[in-house]
């Protein structure tokens, strides 16, 4: 079919009606006016690349079911791409709705393209990374167009969103150095443009070029995810200046990006105390005029490497619930290596379970449906019942069968004491037995 639209945004200011809003409405159970004319606000954003032909959408915005992000890919250390394809199969078939290619080693391209033409998960990427990989040189040597290149590959190649770190400027470098923050930058793309500036005494070459960028991501429908550099990496850094001075400066580039129809995403912290979280989500939400908010975590303690899978968890749903769109999910392997299958999977279930309690929360329509099921096989004691609910049956599963008790109506934990039996026996007026 002819494309007589440039963007989702495009169409959507338009009055035209694209096939990815007619899945997107049919999934959030919303009325296609209501969908467009959050689009045309950049309220909701579909990450949809023309070239990602195999692309199931999904919308982004805070009045949406919260989505969450799978972060992949090999490294120096880690070089196996079979594995990463396992890790990708794996979160398709968990829900993850977005995987991004974090690959920091060798050709990457191939592993890109195979996303692009086989995941129908939304695809990401952070181009920054590839741009040393992909010319084989030393940072200090690329040029602000070599970025600006890589970009456009990325592109080329089907990616429906890709991390920018458009915020931060050669004013950027005074800050971090005046504050004296105890964990200065821990974003790696955000780094490695900080580095950049720093040796090369030029400007950041995405805020110099942003409308360059812009004209790419125009052309082959790219969602921008403005990410935050200068993102807390520790309690102590939340909500500092170097943070909000970088997030006034990513709502101006959203208005620029407005302007020319392309959809953006805003990408928020990172480590936050609790009591901090929903001051954070508001904050984004008047300085970014309602861009959708994609968080990492955030983190609501430092020290529990091994578990931050669920310090993420907590931090997410509380920002979900108070206005972020999108959960990156965490992993048990956070802070210490790269996530292997099994990490993968208890990163995705704790953002599952983030997620869904925050649209709960909210209110998104259709949300608590599974929960009262979940409630009425509970009542029933119908265990295939609660396996159809379960947000991981196998494991719930496995569970039981390893402590299998000696009746199949009660569970090992409460055995003829279990409440619900009890409760049934007695309403249905039987005899209850307990000894």
């Amino acid at each position: 079919m002819d494309r007589n639209y440039t963007t989702q945004m495009d169409a959507a200011r338009r009055g035209i009606v694209t096939p990815e809003m007619e899945t997107v409405a049919k999934k959030e159970q919303m009325p296609m006016e209501e969908l467009m004319e959050l689009m045309s606000a950049g309220k909701v954003v579909i990450p949809a690349n023309k070239n990602h032909k195999c692309l199931n959408p999904e919308g982004i915005g805070s009045m949406l079911r919260t989505k969450i992000n799978v972060n992949l890919g090999v490294s120096q250390d880690c070089k196996d791409y079979d594995i990463e394809m396992q890790k990708v199969l794996s979160a398709i078939n968990m829900g993850a709705e977005a995987i991004m290619d974090l690959s920091s080693h060798g050709n990457t391209s191939p592993f890109r393209c195979k996303l692009t033409q086989e995941c129908p998960a939304m695809i990401g990427t952070v181009p920054v990374y590839d741009s040393v990989i992909h010319y084989q040189r030393d940072l200090d040597t690329l040029s602000a167009q070599d970025f600006i290149d890589v970009v456009r590959l990325h592109a080329q190649e089907g990616v429906d969103f890709v991390t920018l770190h458009c915020g931060i400027t050669r004013k950027t470098i005074d800050q971090i150095r005046k504050h004296k923050r105890k964990m200065n930058i821990v974003s790696r793309g955000g780094s490695l443009v900080f580095a950049w500036m720093c040796m090369t005494g030029n400007e950041n070459p995405f805020y110099e070029y942003y409308d360059d960028i812009l004209e790419i991501c125009r052309e082959y429908d790219v969602t921008i995810s403005l990410g935050d550099a200068c993102r807390p990496g520790c309690l102590a850094d939340a909500t500092d200046v170097c943070q909000i001075e970088e997030l006034v400066r990513l709502g101006e580039l959203t208005k620029r990006a407005w302007e020319k129809d392309v959809q953006v995403m805003v990408e928020g912290p990172g480590h936050v105390p609790m009591d901090q979280i929903a001051a954070n989500m508001k904050v984004q939400q008047t300085i970014c005029m309602g861009a959708p908010f994609y968080v990492l975590g955030p983190l609501v303690t430092d020290i529990a490497p091994g578990y931050d899978h669920i310090t993420s968890a907590i931090g997410g749903a509380i920002a979900a619930m108070n206005g972020a769109a999108f959960l990156c999910y965490v992993t048990p392997a956070e802070h210490l290596a790269l996530p292997n299958v099994d990490d993968v999977k208890q990163g995705i279930i704790a953002s599952k379970i983030a997620a869904h309690a925050a649209d709960i929360a909210k209110g998104i329509p259709g949300a608590r449906d599974i929960d009262d099921k979940m409630a009425d096989a509970r009542r029933r004691l119908d265990w295939d019942g609660q396996w159809e609910c379960a947000i991981d049956p196998e494991t719930a599963k496995a569970i039981r069968a390893d402590r299998s008790p000696e009746h199949d109506d009660t569970c090992s934990m409460c055995g003829k004491f279990c409440a619900v039996r009890s409760m049934n026996k007695a309403l249905n007026g039987e005899h209850i037995d307990i000894l």
